[in-house]
Parts: structure tokens; C-alpha cells; sequence
């Protein structure tokens, strides 16, 4: 089953996700709350109405950083990736999501009230049916969610050899990979200059993460 991605792929956010990589400042392109000149690196925030992201200032950032700021329209995109040794996806949950390829993310829709599956392809973010229990089972899976922020967090796995790659990251990676796939896929498997920049995303996760450790009895 699919649908609608969850943020608009014209959105103002998605737009250095889509392009090459450029200087520390981006000339022109500014926050889209206060129009200060962005660097490179900048933060974004959800808009919860219509589903986008905004890039902006790390002043607006942080002034949308509590929840129900902005009239509760709007969230900030949190910083820092985790991930926690030992966090096992069964595989027969897998099996369960009917996911056609070997990556996906997860995160909550406060809007919808519930969880939602995507997994980025060449045409963008495209939604995958989540069965009744599939989140809570994904939750029990380790300490990798607790505490898991709904709109603005996303749990990312990648299927390999042996198990899965599984982080908590901000949403707004997930639209950084799903544009890295769109810039680079050719033919029918992608072609090698994509399975390196994959390679190279996941990478930089792992190298860059927070590490969780599993409870012990």
C-alpha cells in the first residue's frame, strides 16, 4: 500500500537535499521566518499543518524548540543520531511490512495519530502500510525509542548482510538520503556511484552517532 509523502517534494526544506552540496553560506537562500542569510548547515522545522519542512536561523530554531510553540503549528528538527548496539529488527517483522527494498524509516504523525513507513526510491519518499502492532514491537526492540519524539524523529534501518543498520536520527536525514537517491540512481539497481553514496550516508551516521547501550539484567 502506498501514499502521499509525508513532506512535499517542492517543499523549501527539501531543497539542498536535491542539489549538490555547496559553500559554508548559501548565498540567496534565507530562513524562512525572519529571511536571515542561511549557512550550509542550518536547522529546520516541521510545519505540522501542511506537513513540510522550513529551513531557518538557529535563533527561529530554537524559538520553535518547546512543545506547542508557534501555536503548536510548528516543531524543530532535533540535532544528534543514535544508535544502540545489539537493536534487533525479527525478521519475520520485516517480512510483515512488505518493504520492497533493504531501507525504510518510521516515525509518528501526530496529525494522523499513529506511526507511519516510508522507504526512499529514485521518485522520492513512498509510504508503506505499518500493521497494527508492528511500532510497539519496534519500540520493544531495544532502548533506541524511548522517549522517541513524534514528527521530527525517524527511526532509520538498512537491511545487511547478517541484520540491520538501525539509527534514531532527525527526520530531516531521511529526506537527505531520499534526495542523495534521487540525485544519483541510474539503470534498474542504481548503479555503483549510488551504492557508494549510500554506503558513504550511512557511513558518516555510524562514525557520527551517540551510542545507547542496551539494559542490562
Amino acid at each position: 500500500m502506498t501514499g502521499q509523502p509525508p513532506f512535499p517534494p517542492t517543499a523549501g526544506g527539501l531543497r539542498r537535499f536535491l542539489e549538490p552540496r555547496r559553500p559554508k553560506v548559501v548565498p540567496g537562500e534565507a530562513c524562512e521566518f525572519c529571511a536571515e542569510e542561511l549557512h550550509e548547515d542550518h536547522r529546520h522545522v516541521v510545519n505540522l499543518e501542511s506537513r513540510s519542512l522550513a529551513c531557518a536561523c538557529r535563533g527561529c530554531a530554537l524559538l520553535f524548540e518547546p512543545d506547542g510553540a508557534g501555536r503548536g503549528r510548528y516543531r524543530t528538527v532535533p540535532e544528534g543520531t543514535t544508535r544502540e548496539p545489539g537493536f534487533r529488527i525479527p525478521d519475520d517483522l520485516w517480512e510483515e511490512l512488505q518493504i520492497p527494498v533493504g531501507m525504510a524509516f518510521f516515525f509518528v504523525n501526530s496529525s494522523l495519530g499513529r506511526p507511519v513507513a516510508f522507504y526512499p526510491s529514485p521518485a522520492g519518499a513512498t509510504e508503506s502500510l505499518l500493521p497494527l502492532g508492528s511500532w510497539d514491537r519496534l519500540v520493544a526492540a531495544g532502548r533506541l525509542l524511548d522517549q522517541f519524539a513524534p514528527d521530527v524523529e525517524a527511526l532509520l534501518v538498512r537491511r545487511v548482510a547478517g541484520g540491520f543498520e538501525s539509527y534514531r536520527v532527525p527526520i530531516d536525514r531521511c529526506y537527505e538520503l531520499v534526495g542523495l537517491i534521487r540525485r544519483t540512481w541510474k539503470g534498474f539497481d542504481g548503479g555503483s556511484e549510488a551504492r557508494d553514496a549510500i554506503d558513504g550516508f550511512f557511513g558518516r551516521l555510524h562514525a557520527t552517532s551517540r551510542v545507547v547501550r542496551p539494559t542490562t539484567a
